[in-house]
């Protein structure tokens, strides 16, 4: 499988990167700056300089072409509302358009589960970010690709186990980024995961025994 990511050197997208090379897929990682060229091609992917927010649909389709299956973990990560609607909002619209011109029909994004933040002070910037989560998350599936949006609960750093718990609807908690990307490198393989919306935080059931139940 040939797999384009955009947000490669991210937390889940390095790692994601890593699993998928480990296992025989070729991956390619596009970055805007070039010290994360270094990041990306420590995991064995191929790292592609190109810009979420200023190339054009077209150029980014051009990257895009020839590969199986686009996944966006890409986001703005609180450096503001501007960015935050270019990446994480009008970013997913882009490169779903762009991956439509490419003829890359099975795109993965990585959303934010509903819940994220309830128990937090009241912040203007943070229900933004959320606001256009679920926009972007509300074009995606409007779209006729073959997609999948998978809602993280709370990412965390430590090491992996492999296993969560993952359903159209559960309760909120926490997730390692390990089981995040373990779990997207399963749902690629299983192309009858397709339109819809799954909900993930750590739990006790491996990610391939996940993934068979939820396309059972």
């Amino acid at each position: 499988m040939k797999v384009f990511q955009i947000g490669a050197a991210g937390g889940v997208g390095r790692r994601l990167a890593a699993i998928l090379t480990q296992r025989g897929d070729e991956v390619t990682g596009m970055h805007r700056r070039p010290e994360q060229a270094e990041t990306i091609a420590a995991t064995g992917a191929v790292p592609i300089e190109g810009d979420l927010i200023a190339d054009e649909v077209d150029a980014l389709a051009e990257r895009m072409r020839g590969h199986d299956a686009v996944v966006f973990s890409a986001g703005a990560h609180g450096t503001g509302r501007d960015k935050t609607t270019a990446i994480d909002g009008e970013g997913v619209v882009k490169a779903a358009a762009a991956a439509a011109r490419a003829g890359v029909r099975r795109f993965v994004l990585v959303s934010v589960f509903p819940d994220a933040g309830r128990d937090s002070e009241p912040n203007g910037g943070f229900e933004h970010y959320m606001r256009v989560k679920k926009t972007a998350d509300v074009h995606l599936a409007q779209s006729d690709l073959e997609w999948l949006i998978v809602r993280p609960g709370t990412l965390r750093d430590e090491p992996g186990d492999g296993s969560v718990t993952a359903g159209l609807a559960i309760e909120y908690g926490d997730i390692r980024r390990d089981n995040l990307a373990a779990f997207i490198a399963e749902a690629l393989a299983a192309p009858a995961l397709s339109r819809t919306i799954v909900e993930i935080t750590d739990g006790p059931t491996p990610v391939a025994e996940a993934v068979a139940r939820l396309t059972a």
